[in-house]
């Protein structure tokens, strides 16, 4: 049997961290870098910019929002006493939900008054969604109830609504109802999803008549244009697309010294030596993702390693993000993978949880292998980048727009077809240190100059002015 998950990183393995360990990872989890922002080019190629905010041609109302040198000040002082309104499809760990509480925050510093209804909403209450709720509620964050009258009334008198996601939609037609044409004029959707089947008209069939749209990627902006006019026959609003930026919390952590988190990490948790390399996979487990065929490119890299006979240290799998409950199907065949290839001792399954920092500084290499298109964005990657890890990613999604292949990382194609490359760049990494460490580097410094907070905060208020203008304009 392969090693069982940690018998929870999400409580019962923290508590071996020291308090200020702890502390650190559970506020960076959750304010985890927002997320936004924009693709700096037409051709999606990762070392191209753009230094102005530009019409694409090809994708009509399409708004790239550039990397900008940093400004003095708040840039979203312009937004203070205004009221906000963000309707959540859930609250939970997934990234929509928290890149919205992110956005939350960012808006409650500069004294927005910002109300939060989630919708549909469960009754059931659990950890994780009380932990959640409380901590918006020290922020000042209002919370009501999404059916409520209040809430209506709130998003009658917003100077801005936020959706975030395409199923939050729903809400539109399901609680405004005849209200929702006053409601229109002043929403900002923020689109994360990549899947078709979100391509629904009950969820977006007001897409076209909102203020604006709001996406993680351009790869993924070009295809909700080209889906919603050919399949659902709708124009989409003007599209700004923005990149995400790492949070101060997180960078503090990677800028800091991490050798006694590595360490306690990989000799208390994973039970790996200080010299072994640890190749790590961080997403919520699911067939999409890819821990099916990671899992397989690893043992291919094993097999290369030993046909050749290469001397390399131990060489370790990491999958963190495992929930035998969610996903109890995909999760039995993971673990019949490495039953059936016999590399027990060097698979390890870390249990879903907010803190993945320390799992960021104990490991060596970040595999991203996002299947079919690949990841919306990507947010675990520029955060490895910040932790000097290179980034071995699927030539898809966002992750294109991220890692510049052979600078930062390597990619390869999704699918089968990416078993086998994925493991030679397995080995690739494994054997040559000094490319490991230049590609590490070379991440870390692409992140400083296009993926931080500061870059986060001024494309936010570009698009927060545009769409506030729009509303005006469509009211």
């Amino acid at each position: 049997m392969a090693k069982p998950p940690p018998s929870s990183l999400s409580h019962a393995r923290l508590p071996l961290l020291t308090r200020r360990f702890v502390l650190l990872a559970f506020v960076i989890a959750v304010s985890l870098s927002l997320g936004f922002f924009l693709c700096r080019s037409a051709s999606c190629n990762p070392t191209a910019t753009s230094d102005a905010s530009i019409q694409h041609e090809s994708i009509p109302k399409l708004v790239l929002v550039p990397t900008v040198a940093h400004r003095s000040g708040n840039p979203l002082e312009f937004m203070r006493n205004k009221l906000v309104l963000l309707v959540s499809h859930e609250l939970s760990l997934s990234g929509g939900p928290l890149l919205l509480m992110e956005l939350a925050f960012l808006l409650r510093g500069v004294n927005t008054k910002v109300v939060w209804i989630t919708y549909p909403k469960t009754d059931e209450a659990n950890d994780v969604t009380n932990r959640l709720e409380h901590k918006m509620l020290n922020h000042g964050v209002e919370l009501l109830n999404a059916k409520n009258q209040e809430a209506i009334d709130v998003a009658l008198k917003s100077d801005l609504v936020i959706l975030n996601t395409a199923v939050a939609g729903k809400w539109l037609d399901g609680v405004l109802k005849e209200k929702v044409h006053k409601v229109l004029p002043k929403v900002l959707w923020w689109i994360h999803e990549m899947r078709g089947h979100y391509f629904k008209l009950e969820y977006v069939k007001h897409l076209p008549y909102v203020a604006g749209a709001m996406i993680d990627s351009y790869v993924t902006a070009a295809y909700w244009k080209n889906r919603t006019s050919e399949r659902l026959k709708i124009e989409m609003p003007k599209t700004y697309v923005v990149h995400l930026g790492n949070s101060k919390e997180l960078m503090k952590v990677a800028e800091g010294e991490i050798s006694a988190l590595r360490e306690h990490v990989r000799h208390q948790d994973l039970q790996v030596g200080k010299e072994d390399i640890l190749f790590a996979l961080i997403n919520s487990v699911s067939r999409g993702k890819g821990q099916d065929l990671f899992l397989q490119a690893f043992y291919q890299m094993l097999q290369i390693i030993k046909s050749q006979k290469i001397k390399v240290p131990p060489l370790h799998a990491v999958i963190v993000g495992s929930d035998m409950n969610a996903q109890t199907k995909f999760e039995l065949e993971l673990r019949n993978i490495v039953s059936k290839k016999g590399i027990q001792d060097r698979v390890h399954f870390v249990n879903k949880t907010m803190n993945v920092t320390p799992y960021l500084a104990a490991i060596d290499v970040l595999v991203q292998n996002s299947q079919a298109r690949g990841e919306c964005f990507g947010r675990i990657t520029i955060e490895a980048m910040a932790f000097h890890l290179p980034v071995l990613g699927t030539a898809a999604g966002g992750t294109t727009e991220i890692v510049v292949n052979g600078m930062t990382g390597l990619l390869h194609p999704a699918g089968k077809e990416g078993i086998m490359p994925l493991a030679r760049n397995m080995v690739d990494l494994a054997t040559h240190v000094e490319r490991r460490v230049r590609m590490g580097r070379k991440g870390y410094e692409r992140v400083k100059e296009r993926f931080m907070e500061h870059h986060m905060a001024d494309r936010i208020a570009d698009v927060l002015k545009q769409v506030l203008t729009t509303s005006k304009e469509l009211s």
